[in-house]
């Protein structure tokens, strides 16, 4: 499908969906239109599915069962390596030297974009390559960060050759600033129209079950994310710690794969424990059986807050229980069933608002 397109793939153990979504609607806003395949469904083009005019098709990389090694894109950005789908790979290193066979498969005079801090073994002499992070100093970065008031970020998007300055993103989350810095970077490199580039920006309306909010009202936020790894975990966390400063946060937390939580268990408790108090669902298998002595009550002694673990028919009296003031439900399973029912329980009409600790 990608033949004779040209091919702007977004890969990384995180960060992806969001990233690439950005993309695709920065390319349809600001640069000429195209098509994409999205690993979720975005909220602006109301699919996972882009069909467009024009040569630019951009794509998410996945590197799960190493299908992104099908792809030879002409740019790419590379958002993280970490260990996962350890249970494809066996080892970080057998991870790592996927992303780098993919960044092998660029295009001669191509480019690949990937973010500061991340190595890799870069095998490929006839490409650019530039970093990118949050702030400087890199290729591409943001500056002039600033919070509004409704958790929306405004800076200034800093390219090599450019600022381009006063831009407001549509969503909010930390995080969020940085996939839209890598974006922005995929745009530089494939060309784009500088006086739409804030409104494509400003315009972006996010991706379902990324940083995806329910409830945002004073006294009561809950919010739902797809996180299932340990570094997505943390991510999220702390930007919800830094646009919500104070609040007391409630994660509900349902593990994805038994491989996974039996790998990273201490990573996921370490990553929950930046929370105020934690309500663990049962391990969702996804396409795996059990593993004997594998469940969510492993990560309770790991914990350092408050934590218990809840049946999916316990998960709604629970929250009743919590009465959390911010809410966050992470996971890859099947928690998103639960949003619409956890929102309401949190905007039951005359139930007072929760007061901090």
């Amino acid at each position: 499908i990608s033949e004779g397109k040209y091919v702007m793939a977004v890969a990384g153990t995180h960060g992806k969906t969001t990233t690439t979504t950005m993309a695709a609607w920065f390319n349809r806003v600001a640069g000429g239109g195209g098509s994409a395949f999205l690993g979720g469904i975005s909220k602006n083009f109301g699919s996972n599915l882009v069909l467009g005019s024009g040569p630019r098709l951009v794509v998410e990389a996945d590197e799960f069962d190493r299908s992104f090694l099908q792809l030879h894109p002409d740019a790419a950005v590379v958002t993280a390596a970490d260990a996962d789908h350890l249970d494809i790979y066996g080892t970080h290193e057998a991870v790592k030297e996927a992303f780098a066979q993919f960044v092998a498969q660029i295009k001669p005079g191509g480019a690949l974009i990937v973010k500061r801090g991340v190595e890799l073994d870069l095998r490929n002499p006839e490409i650019s390559v530039y970093r990118y992070g949050y702030d400087g100093p890199c290729d591409f970065y943001a500056d002039r960060i600033r919070v509004l008031d409704d958790g929306r970020y405004r800076f200034d998007l800093v390219f090599p050759d450019r600022r381009l300055e006063e831009c407001t993103l549509g969503i909010p989350g930390r995080v969020n600033v940085e996939n839209c810095v890598a974006a922005a970077a995929l745009l530089w490199v494939a060309g784009f129209d500088e006086r739409k580039f804030r409104e494509a920006i400003a315009s972006f309306s996010g991706v379902r079950r990324r940083f995806d909010f329910y409830v945002n009202e004073p006294g009561r936020v809950y919010m739902d994310d797809y996180a299932h790894h340990p570094n997505e975990l943390r991510a999220a966390i702390g930007s919800l710690r830094e646009m919500f400063p104070g609040r007391r946060l409630t994660v509900v937390f349902q593990p994805h794969l038994y491989t996974r939580t039996r790998d990273f268990c201490e990573e996921f408790a370490s990553a929950l424990s930046l929370a105020d108090r934690v309500l663990l669902l049962p391990i969702y298998p996804a396409r795996e059986e059990p593993i004997e002595g594998v469940r969510s009550e492993m990560l309770l002694p790991l914990l350092t807050v408050p934590a218990r673990v809840v049946s999916k028919d316990g998960l709604l009296d629970a929250i009743r229980d919590e009465n959390p003031e911010l809410l966050v439900t992470f996971g890859a399973g099947d928690i998103d069933r639960f949003c619409g029912r956890i929102a309401e329980t949190l905007s039951v009409p005359g139930r007072p608002a929760a007061k901090a600790d």
